[in-house]
Parts: structure tokens; C-alpha cells; sequence
């Protein structure tokens, strides 16, 4: 088998690109795509090496295919599908085929636990820096993704933590939403936006105040013909 076009994306995404030469958090030389001198694949890195974007894509696929895929069907015995593979090559890619080799990851598979196997890939998230072996938020990341393509087919999208998208709430929160408002409050504003005499007319159109008026006036009346005995 070959790496397909969905592993290589999940590999360079992790990777990244860089056009010249650096030093990776353990301490390792590197250039384009994750390139090292650690599988003996040309070019050979070396302080102040450049390389355009187009070398490292065609380094990254050769020495993809021909050391890390090679590793992982000779050393894996059970079938795989097209993304078990991919996820394996990419791991293989960034821990070294002796680390794969002696992991208990292999030792699950090859059993035919492919749950197993999908649940020991998080293990793989450690390096050393500075001397000091730690967790690094990158490989934890990767890993989580390389298990989900091993498990389910899916490669989750690779995006740093401050590029990510906020998903607004589907609907509002209720201390979000306004109470409604009486007929009373609706026709007091739309009167004080118009104009004092408009606010007054609004008032005298509202059912409530027009019951208030007609209320008092038959009581006046009541009142008045009462007087008059």
C-alpha cells in the first residue's frame, strides 16, 4: 500500500513547512515537511540548508512511501484499510520504525485488536526538551487525530487553538431574550418618538386608557344626575 492523498494533508498539516533549516523542539535538524537525517533519505540537512516547496513535497512523498510505509507493511501482519494505513504511516513518520517496531500499539494489533491499537496511539506524545521529557500539546493534538482516522476514517481538521471558529449558540440564551413588552410601553415609545402631542394621542388610542376614560366619565355622569335629585 501507499499513503494516500488524505495522509499526506494530515502529515503536512502536523509538519508544516519550512523552508530552511531548523531545530525541531527535541533537539532534532530539520527542513521542509519534517525532513530529517534520521531515515538517511537525501537531501542531507545541515545548518543554513534551504529547500523550495515543491523539493520538500517531493521528499516528503518519496521518503514517505519508501521508508515509513514500507515499515508498517512489513511490521504489521493483520489487513489494514486504506486509513489504518495512512494513520500508521504518519505515526511511523514521526515516532521512527524502531519505536513503532517494539510499541505496544504493534503488539495490539497484531492480535487483531484494532481497538486496542486506535486506544495506544495517545501514548505517543511525549518528547524530550531541554533534557526534560513532557507532553507537548502538538503531538497530543496529532495523535488524537491519527486514532480517529484509524478508527472511524476521519481525519479532524488541523487548526490552532486561536484560529479556531466560534459556533454561536443555535438559539438565544434566555437571559438573552428581552420579556415583551405591553401594548401600553409599545404605544408610550412610538408617541416619544414622535413628539409630545403624538406621545398624548398614542396614550388616548390605547384600549387600556380609553376603558380608563370611559369608566370615568359614566361614573361622572352617574355622579352628576345623582346631584340634580
Amino acid at each position: 500500500m501507499q499513503i494516500s492523498p488524505a495522509g499526506l494533508a494530515l502529515i503536512r498539516a502536523h509538519e508544516g513547512f519550512r523552508a530552511k533549516a531548523y531545530y525541531c523542539p527535541a533537539g532534532v535538524l530539520t527542513i521542509g515537511y519534517g525532513h530529517t537525517n534520521l531515515d538517511g533519505s537525501p537531501p542531507r540537512v545541515t545548518p543554513g540548508l534551504t529547500i523550495t516547496k515543491a523539493e520538500a513535497e517531493r521528499v516528503l512523498t518519496d521518503t514517505v512511501n519508501r521508508v515509513y510505509g514500507a515499515a508498517v507493511t512489513r511490521l504489521v501482519k493483520v489487513p489494514l484499510n486504506q486509513n489504518q494505513f495512512d494513520a500508521l504511516t504518519s505515526l511511523v513518520f514521526n515516532i521512527g520504525e524502531s519505536n513503532f517496531a517494539g510499541s505496544t500499539l504493534l503488539r495490539r494489533l497484531n492480535r487483531s485488536d484494532y481497538d486496542g491499537a486506535a486506544s495506544a496511539f495517545a501514548a505517543w506524545n511525549r518528547a524530550t526538551v531541554n533534557g526534560v521529557k513532557q507532553a507537548l500539546p502538538g503531538l497530543t493534538r496529532r495523535r488524537a487525530e491519527e486514532a480517529a482516522l484509524f478508527r472511524r476514517g476521519e481525519i479532524v481538521p488541523t487548526r490552532p487553538v486561536e484560529e479556531a471558529e466560534v459556533v454561536p449558540d443555535a438559539e438565544p440564551m434566555p437571559q438573552d431574550v428581552a420579556p415583551p413588552k405591553s401594548p401600553l410601553q409599545t404605544a408610550s415609545e412610538i408617541g416619544a418618538a414622535a413628539s409630545p402631542f403624538a406621545a398624548f394621542l398614542a396614550y388616548l388610542t390605547d384600549w387600556r386608557v380609553v376603558a380608563v376614560l370611559c369608566a370615568a366619565a359614566l361614573i361622572g355622569a352617574g355622579l352628576w344626575l345623582w346631584s340634580r335629585r
